[in-house]
């Protein structure tokens, strides 16, 4: 055997742990499915969760990394993913509106939605969101996948989003009495009913494709891998995963183009839109932030670090974080199996490689978690729940946070390229 070669049986191992990895997520839903008190929505999130964490994996639908290749790389492909998915989603997310309110009178809103006030703090929350990102070298459901892809610097990105989450909380009450309390929440629908929102949201989303593909597109010297530090090169694991970065020179069977190959940017977002209008007609919309933030809260709750009133925090919808008072909520049910659903995808397309980070790595995902972390608490979620499941519900805090967080990741971008 030729040094760096894949032992044989290590795809047979690492495809049994995979679907060991998937009966155990659905032996636990079953169980749960039966239990009192909840049961059926952790079984749901359970599911949705394992789904989610596949697609991310398998589609590299990271927000930072979308956002990277378009300004830097001049590389539109994964930003098509994302306005795929905004746009079906927001027609599935505006059918389900139908049955829960016919009628958008402007006193109400659709139950659960992310649609949060309009104020200059969402503006700079999503903006040192973008930096934190930056930072960090993704975003924080894309730490989240990339745990499942061995990537061990991400659980220091992930702490330092739960400080992030306290130092936000900590500053809540002052943004909240300067900037928000009296902030116009817009939701598009109150405005324009729900035909019109959709035919404007889509018509902007068709605006962005169509200056997408004026990019072009410029292929660097040497691609990222997923996970990797910026400016790392792609060294294929084994020859399966050659044959992925070549698809010319060696054409997938339908086995390997499921479980292997990268799936196409546009099913990617296909199957996010899927999933998020889903889990927002039977839980509630798509989030990542909700049990970091709950967890954080708590923490720092029971340390007297909070102040003992947040004001107006709890009237929102939104990531909502709270004082934890069950081991496992629906979104820690979502999240866990996120996790673990991108792990058993890595495991299959061995794309599965724990390392070690150094020092440098550990400040930088640190640093830049705090920063998303203080973002996405001020915002009221993150690219997940702001963005995605924002603008899908036809929320104007959902575009203005998409284009602060940008224009963050620009300027972050311009001080430090990769």
């Amino acid at each position: 055997m030729t040094a760096g070669a894949v032992p044989p049986d290590v795809p047979a191992i690492a495809n049994a742990a995979a679907v060991a990895l998937l009966a155990a997520i659905g032996a636990a839903a079953w169980w749960l499915a039966s239990q009192p008190e909840g049961g059926r929505g952790l079984s749901l999130s359970l599911l949705l969760g394992a789904a989610f964490g596949i697609v991310l994996q398998r589609s590299r639908f990271c927000f930072y990394c979308i956002a990277r290749d378009a300004i830097e790389r001049r590389d539109p492909a994964g930003a098509y993913a994302v306005l795929v998915a905004l746009a079906v989603g927001t027609l599935g997310y505006h059918a389900v509106f139908g049955a829960f309110l016919p009628i958008p009178g402007a006193e109400r809103l659709p139950p659960g939605a992310h649609i949060g006030p309009v104020s200059l703090a969402l503006v700079a929350g999503a903006f040192v969101f973008g930096v934190g990102m930056r930072i960090s070298g993704s975003c924080i459901s894309a730490h989240f996948y990339r745990l499942g892809e061995g990537a061990l610097a991400s659980p220091f990105a992930l702490l330092g989003a739960g400080v992030g989450f306290v130092l936000g909380f900590a500053s809540w009450n002052t943004l909240y009495l300067a900037m928000i309390q009296q902030a116009p929440v817009v939701w598009l629908p109150h405005h324009l009913g729900y035909g019109g929102a959709v035919l404007l949201q889509v018509a902007l989303l068709a605006l962005l494709a169509l200056g997408l593909s004026r990019l072009g597109r410029r292929v660097p010297a040497a691609r990222q891998a997923d996970g990797a530090p910026d400016g790392a090169a792609i060294r294929p694991a084994n020859a399966s995963q050659h044959a992925a970065n070549n698809p010319a020179t060696s054409p997938s069977s339908p086995w390997q183009a499921v479980l292997r190959d990268r799936w196409p940017p546009a099913v990617g977002g296909l199957l996010v839109a899927f999933i998020g209008v889903i889990a927002y007609l039977r839980i509630a919309p798509l989030g990542v932030t909700a049990e970091l933030g709950s967890v954080a809260r708590t923490a720092a709750s029971a340390t007297g670090a909070l102040p003992p009133r947040l004001e107006g925090l709890d009237t929102f919808a939104g990531c909502a974080t709270v004082v934890k008072q069950a081991l496992l909520s629906n979104n820690g049910a979502f999240v866990l199996a996120l996790v673990a659903g991108a792990w058993a995808a890595a495991l299959a397309a061995g794309a599965f490689r724990p390392r070690l980070p150094t020092a440098r790595e550990i400040l930088r995902n640190f640093t830049g978690g705090v920063l998303m972390g203080w973002g996405g608490m001020t915002a009221l979620g993150c690219t997940v729940g702001t963005l995605l499941s924002g603008v899908m519900a036809g929320a104007a805090s959902g575009w203005i946070f998409g284009v602060a967080c940008v224009a963050g990741i620009w300027v972050a971008l311009k001080l430090r390229p990769t």
